[in-house]
């Protein structure tokens, strides 16, 4: 039997068993799911049960449904799935896939996150300094342009009182709180697994097959690649390849790395 569990901000609020046909969820007191939110449409959304198969149908909805971060129409439950309506999350559990995924997420974890040895550190180390020279580069250049307006419109010296400021921005970026974020398995026999990227360095994917590093930085998470069974067989990022270059990624990417594809969210 399969469930749905209502939450808000991880907080649970609801179980449902799925035991009818049926189920509509939306804000009016007429569904079997009621939502009481103004995010939420009257009918926002549908479920059909059919045997051991359950479907989630988007009812033309103010906001859209989505399924792990991606917006749908129709969509084939999977255990693990969740739906987002309006600011309400509900998490479709199937019991018999729960009861025989125990140690899926060691098995997951030694599947897809490569601890890495000193010599994959040193080629992480390689590829994304000669990723990041280029924009290092016209980073750099674009600070000098911007060091050079710090200029004192009176005298045509630099201001120190601008000076200073600048001084205590860099200071209080360097000071920010480092953020957090997890990805979410979306295909595959782990969807619905979570990892949570809490390490400064995360590498990812099947040696041989294509291998990818998450880095985490005070200003967000950065994906390069490492290496490939193929020539210039990049992972993907909403489809597009990242080729050689750091990419920054951004709250809802998709990531396509060595066949399976994974959700990048910020906590």
């Amino acid at each position: 039997m399969a469930r749905l569990i209502l939450s808000l901000d991880g907080q649970t609020l609801a179980e449902y068993n799925m035991t009818k046909e049926r189920y509509t969820i939306g804000r009016l007191p007429d569904n079997d799911i009621r939502i009481d939110n103004a995010a939420v449409s009257g009918h926002h959304s549908l479920i059909i049960n059919i045997l051991n198969d359950s479907f989630l149908e988007d009812l033309n909805s103010t906001n859209g449904t989505y399924v792990n971060g991606k917006l749908i129409k129709k969509h084939a439950l999977q255990h693990g799935d969740v739906i987002t309506a309006g600011h309400h999350q509900l998490r479709y559990v199937d019991d018999q896939a729960e009861e025989n995924e125990v140690g899926d997420d060691d098995e997951f974890q030694k599947t897809m996150v490569i601890e890495p040895n000193r010599d994959l550190e040193k080629q992480i180390a390689k590829v994304t300094q000669v990723a990041e020279t280029a924009a290092g580069t016209a980073s750099a250049a674009m600070a000098a342009g911007a060091g050079s307006s710090l200029i004192d419109e009176a005298s045509g010296t630099k201001s120190p009182a601008l000076a200073a400021n600048t001084t205590q921005n860099v200071n209080q970026q360097t000071a920010a709180v480092i953020p957090t974020a997890k990805l979410q398995v979306l295909s595959g026999t782990f969807a619905g697994r979570e990892l949570e990227l809490t390490k400064a360095l995360t590498t990812l994917g099947r040696p041989g097959v294509q291998v990818a590093a998450v880095t985490r930085r005070s200003d967000g998470f950065y994906i390069v690649h490492v290496e490939s069974g193929k020539p210039d067989d990049f992972p993907l990022v909403n489809g597009q390849a990242i080729g050689p270059q750091v990419r920054k990624l951004e709250d809802n990417d998709v990531i396509q790395l060595a066949g399976v594809k994974m959700g990048f969210f910020v906590n």
